[in-house]
């Protein structure tokens, strides 16, 4: 019996194995960081930073899914071959948790004493970039990544919610661009991207739970 990293669509060429594309995921991802994390400091956007702090995140739970998919493919056959993937999805939700949890506070604190100014520029330009690469990751993984198994429907998740997140911060960048002020769109962007993470994480969390506790999981019902 083939892995789930080695299976190939109906009437297609086979896949990369799934280790293969999370790899290539994880170096886009690792890759973005320090320009979000610089754009982040120097420009003044909490939304921006928000965007980094998720990205580093997920390059852990990335990483930690190599091990997972490594260990099950070991002996895939095994009634628990499938456990570390759950293990990974569960780590990957709780740290989008706590990051949501850090930029909500920040957000709400800028939301109550002022925003500070906000260079829209530097924002838009990676926030260009990164919803570029989000969707190339999305595209190595395959959209069909989702029906194969809890991780990989995770790490499709998070690609297609990042793309969306920075194309939302685009938006807000160039709205402070073309105004010269309405700074005030950075930390409630930052409440919405929060929000997207957090209802995403907790889902990805439930499932997780669910999965190693026996039970199985629907991937197409969110």
């Amino acid at each position: 019996m083939s892995s789930p990293s080695e299976t190939a669509p109906a009437g297609g060429a086979p896949r990369w194995s799934q280790a293969r594309r999370v790899s290539i995921v994880l170096g886009l991802n690792a890759a973005l960081i320090v320009g979000l994390v610089v754009v982040g400091v120097l420009a003044g956007s909490v939304s921006v930073l928000a965007a980094a702090g998720d990205t580093v995140a997920d390059c852990l739970a990335l990483a930690l899914g190599l091990i997972a998919i490594a260990l099950r493919d070991r002996d895939p056959d095994h009634p628990r071959a499938n456990r570390p993937i759950a293990v990974a999805a569960l780590v990957n939700g709780s740290l989008l948790l706590a990051v949501t949890v850090s930029v909500v506070v920040e957000a709400v604190t800028r939301l109550r004493e002022g925003s500070p100014p906000v260079e829209g520029l530097p924002v838009v330009i990676v926030s260009l970039v990164t919803m570029i690469v989000m969707l190339a990751g999305a595209f190595v993984l395959g959209f069909s990544a989702g029906d194969e198994d809890l991780h990989m429907r995770s790490v499709l998740l998070d690609a297609l919610a990042d793309a969306a997140v920075a194309a939302a911060i685009v938006i807000a960048g160039v709205i402070i661009l073309l105004t010269g002020g309405a700074y005030w769109l950075d930390p409630v962007l930052a409440l919405g991207v929060s929000l997207v993470i957090a209802v995403a994480a907790i889902r990805l969390i439930v499932k997780s739970i669910a999965a190693l506790r026996g039970k199985s999981v629907d991937f197409g019902d969110d």
